[in-house]
């Protein structure tokens, strides 16, 4: 695709977007105002047309747990898994409290009540009691635990003090998958990941402009069997689990090898 296409695709669907989101903020955030059923439903209609709308294509392996509460634990490889994971489920996420301070991207992560966590030890405590509450109350929470995005070629190290928040009665853990396969249909190899994969210091709006201007994103999503904290016998025992049984699931994915739930 020429730079003339490919900027007059990113600026459509910039266009699309912008359309499409903000007659809706002010309506979910009525829905979350008022704690009506809405404020999860209207997340997953919205983000299954993002997705749409910006070309994603997703292949899934397995289902979502559809009993509640869940913390759903996963890589993260790149904004565009928030599109992903809640087109095909109702949930909320977990993310750093940096976040909610962003122009924009920051308001609708709060009308996704999302719950934000920070990186200092005597916040722990309260954390973890969000957490809590929040999965007390029936909730879906999407825990990265890798606590940033990596390049979407391995898993980083799973942070597992927040895996204590599945230390209640009745909270499965289910290990989620996520890597990016296709672009226009060909084979995304390591050297293009970086189109779509973001970290380190790169900044958001540039990457975002040239991700949106690309064809069509094949992403492949693999949820596993569900566990629970009681079932792994300790936080660490339970995190390890999750990163093992993730980082091999995306190492086969990536080397075109076939993957089972």
């Amino acid at each position: 695709m020429d730079q003339i296409a490919s900027r007059m695709l990113a600026g459509f669907r910039a266009a699309a977007y912008v359309a499409l989101t903000l007659p809706l903020m002010p309506l979910q955030a009525l829905f979350v105002a008022l704690d009506w059923r809405a404020a999860s439903a209207l997340p997953h209609w919205y983000h299954a047309r993002c997705a749409r709308l910006f070309g994603i294509s997703i292949k899934t392996t397995g289902a979502p747990v559809a009993d509640r509460p869940v913390l759903f634990v996963a890589n993260h490889v790149s904004y565009i898994d928030i599109v992903a994971l809640s087109a095909l489920a109702e949930v909320s996420f977990v993310a750093k409290t940096e976040i909610a301070g962003w122009p924009f991207f920051g308001w609708l992560a709060k009308l996704q009540r999302t719950v934000f966590v920070g990186r200092q030890r005597n916040r722990v405590a309260d954390e973890k009691s969000a957490l809590e509450t929040r999965l007390t109350q029936g909730g879906a929470l999407v825990l990265f635990a890798e606590g940033t995005t990596g390049d979407g070629n391995r898993t980083r190290p799973f942070k597992s003090a927040l895996f204590a928040a599945a230390d209640r009665a009745g909270v499965i853990v289910q290990p989620v998958t996520i890597a990016y396969t296709r672009l226009d249909g060909m084979p995304l190899c390591r050297a293009l990941r970086p189109a779509v994969a973001w970290y380190g210091d790169m900044e958001l709006l540039p990457h975002l402009w040239r991700l949106i201007g690309l064809g069509q994103l094949g992403i492949e999503i693999v949820f596993h069997p569900a566990t629970s904290l009681a079932a792994a016998g300790s936080r660490k025992a339970l995190s390890q689990h999750c990163e093992s049984t993730i980082s091999q699931t995306l190492a086969a994915i990536n080397a075109g090898r076939p993957v089972a739930a």
